[in-house]
């Protein structure tokens, strides 16, 4: 498979509009950039395209990477950042599968699958087609998996994607805390490439009127406020999930300038086969 990260930024991405901090300046003069977040994942064996979170930068970004359209989306949870962008399908594709969870959200009424298939009623191209989390459903001949994270107070999903016939796997945590599920993080163990949630480090947290949460034995926060992990965080999950290679996410201009830009920080583009 090959995986293209389209967006690794946050709600506001990188450089944030009408920014001028550090951070934003030094995208800017190095050509560097974290819209909002989007996966590709092709199927070179059969020739289809998976799409992870719609992002509202959809049409830049598939005109920026040049990667093939979908054949099929996952959407993870129902914010802007993550579902704005399935508008961009109009009289690009005549049929667009996405796959969204199947389970009630106690705060909307509605599961995932629901409030998309409200939401874009009016494009004939969306077919929405609603996934019980943690069971395996086959699509663009990956075998994929929703897990159920911890983004509260709305339900979030991270999954992960296996190809049947090499075994590669790619697993993405979502927005989350720290407090994945175990049954979740097995689903997500072992994989060879993991992209994680991590949107700010963890000396920031004293800056959230929340805090941080999930210490570890250090006192170190893995939980930025009560919706996202830490740098560090992440990087505890990674361990945990004994993951080959891990690239970080939904990363915010927060970041100090001097750690903005640091391994294993993703920005746009980058590109990986497994």
């Amino acid at each position: 498979m090959r995986v293209t990260l389209l967006g690794t930024g946050d709600t506001t991405g990188t450089p944030t509009v009408g920014c001028d901090c550090d951070t934003c300046t030094a995208a800017r003069e190095r050509g560097l950039e974290r819209t909002r977040f989007s996966v590709h994942v092709e199927n070179e064996r059969t020739g289809e395209a998976l799409l992870v979170d719609a992002s509202p930068d959809f049409r830049y970004q598939f005109l920026r990477d040049e990667v093939p359209l979908p054949d099929a989306a996952i959407i993870t949870h129902v914010h802007f950042d993550h579902l704005d962008g399935l508008g961009n399908v109009f009289r690009l594709v005549d049929t667009l599968e996405v796959l969204a969870a199947d389970e009630t959200d106690p705060e909307t009424g509605q599961s995932v699958a629901e409030t998309v298939a409200e939401d874009y009623h009016y494009l004939d191209a969306v077919a929405v087609h609603p996934t019980t989390p943690l069971e395996l459903t086959r699509v663009c001949g990956f075998d994929v998996t929703l897990v159920p994270v911890d983004h509260p107070p709305l339900v979030c999903y991270g999954l992960t994607i296996e190809e049947p016939e090499t075994g590669a796997k790619l697993s993405i945590t979502g927005d989350t805390s720290y407090a994945i599920p175990e049954p979740s993080r097995e689903a997500l163990a072992d994989p060879d490439l993991l992209l994680a949630d991590a949107i700010v480090p963890a000396h920031l947290c004293s800056y959230h009127p929340a805090g941080g949460r999930h210490e570890d034995a250090e006192g170190t926060p893995r939980t930025f406020g009560r919706k996202h992990m830490t740098r560090e965080g992440a990087l505890s999950l990674a361990e945990e999930l004994n993951a080959s290679e891990v690239r970080l996410v939904h990363v915010a201009h927060y970041y100090p300038a001097d750690e903005a830009f640091e391994e294993p920080l993703a920005v746009d583009g980058e590109e990986y086969v497994l």
